[in-house]
């Protein structure tokens, strides 16, 4: 019998806070291990960037959960960057017992240097960019980018064995720095909605707006809860509140659609551990807005919760300025939620193809007229869920993207 392949996941965070990107690796490894490969998680303690505790968890010891080990490592000496020596000494004394690293996240301290260790120690690595090779991305700080690509990034490109890139549209756009290194294009998985849990016990989420502050059982009552009639269509955003977002291109269009007159209840579900100032900005203008009786804001969601928020929607919307995935959007499709998406969410053209929902350009009036054809056509609303369910249960099933990293895994150490 051959030798289960033995791969690390390398990923600065994999706390809640940071949301789906760091949330897929826990999926992947779970698919993964379930087809019988070994994987071990390397990653910090790191748990929000402003002033939160660290995670309580164990410190450089194996901690099992779905059939894969995790490892964390305190962050030291830099916190803001999620940066860990003792996880790269622990890594370059143990390169030697793994078949191949899968490195998430570029321009983040502890994966540039957990790439160099990779290279230095001859271990087979692919780097999953997250978006970071974005022009829109890179023009953030795009001296200090454009400094830190050419010392350490384009190194790391240059002598990885691939780069994930989770849509076609990501890696299409994406800049390389020069560099001619394998494309993977393998998408993100996500679960298919559980039912929820008999006699779980409820979760209290920090409800503001529409004068409506409590708890929301887990038994699919959330409409109930938040005041919303059954027959005002619930439209969700869920996702990290940050600029390249689109909220900006949200509110107002809400707004208007306020002012003409439809009817509608506006969820905002989504949190900014490393913007704590923007997402008090935003909610203080959809306090002060005509949408504030409209509107729910919960800040972060998770669990159950989470699930009956996303199956309750009539319309999910992210219109994003860019987004390499979009992995809160394959988990309303999952949900049977038709999606309000940007053009620039780069499965746009994969949500157009299976009729799943609406896409737009970023622009206020585009997204209005959007929404507007959204809301007044309840079956069309209902025909494309029940598309975009249909496809994101054939391509987005965890248990196919493990089977395609593997394939990929051993395409790559084949030729090593």
């Amino acid at each position: 019998m051959s030798q289960p392949l033995r791969i690390l996941q390398i990923v600065p965070s994999i706390s809640l806070v940071y949301g789906g990107p760091s949330q897929m690796v826990l999926g992947l490894s779970s698919a993964l291990a379930s087809q019988g490969v070994e994987v071990t998680i390397l990653t910090t303690d790191s748990n929000g960037d402003a002033g939160q505790l660290p995670l309580d968890v164990p410190l450089d010891k194996p901690v099992e959960q779905d059939g894969y080990q995790v490892r964390y490592f305190h962050c030291s000496p830099f916190r803001r960057y999620k940066f860990s020596l003792d996880l790269l000494r622990w890594l370059s004394r143990h390169t030697s017992e793994f078949d191949l690293a899968h490195i998430h996240a570029l321009f983040s301290p502890v994966s540039t240097a957990a790439a160099t260790v990779a290279r230095y120690r001859k271990l087979p690595y692919i780097l999953r960019p997250l978006g970071t090779l974005d022009p829109a991305d890179l023009r953030k700080k795009r001296q200090l980018k454009q400094i830190y690509a050419a010392l350490l990034e384009r190194p790391n490109l240059a002598g990885a064995a691939g780069i994930h890139f989770t849509s076609i549209q990501e890696a299409k756009i994406s800049e390389r720095f020069g560099t001619h290194t394998l494309d993977l294009v393998i998408p993100l998985g996500v679960h298919p909605p559980q039912p929820p849990t008999i006699n779980a016990p409820p979760y209290i989420p920090p409800l503001v707006g529409g004068e409506k502050e409590g708890v929301i059982p887990l038994t699919g009552q959330v409409r109930t809860e938040l005041n919303i009639p059954d027959n005002q269509p619930l439209v969700l955003f869920m996702s990290r509140i940050d600029p390249k977002k689109g909220l900006n291109l949200l509110i107002p269009a809400l707004e208007r659609l306020v002012a003409d007159g439809l009817k509608f209840h506006f969820v905002l579900a989504g949190t900014n551990p490393q913007d704590p100032n923007y997402e008090k900005q935003i909610q203080q203008q959809v306090k002060t807005s005509p949408l504030s009786s409209r509107t729910t804001i919960t800040g972060f969601v998770t669990g159950e919760l989470k699930a009956a928020l996303l199956q309750e929607a009539d319309l999910f919307v992210l219109p994003s300025y860019y987004e390499n995935f979009g992995i809160a959007v394959a988990e309303a499709m999952v949900a049977e939620t038709p999606v309000v998406i940007s053009d620039q969410v780069h499965i746009w053209e994969e949500v157009k193809g299976a009729e799943a929902g609406w896409v737009c350009p970023c622009e206020v009036d585009a997204l209005t007229e959007c929404l507007r054809e959204a809301l007044q056509d309840v079956g069309e609303q209902k025909r494309r869920g029940a598309n975009a369910q249909k496809y994101a249960l054939s391509n987005y099933s965890w248990d196919a993207i493990a089977l395609a990293m593997i394939q990929a895994y051993q395409q790559i150490l084949s030729v090593m």
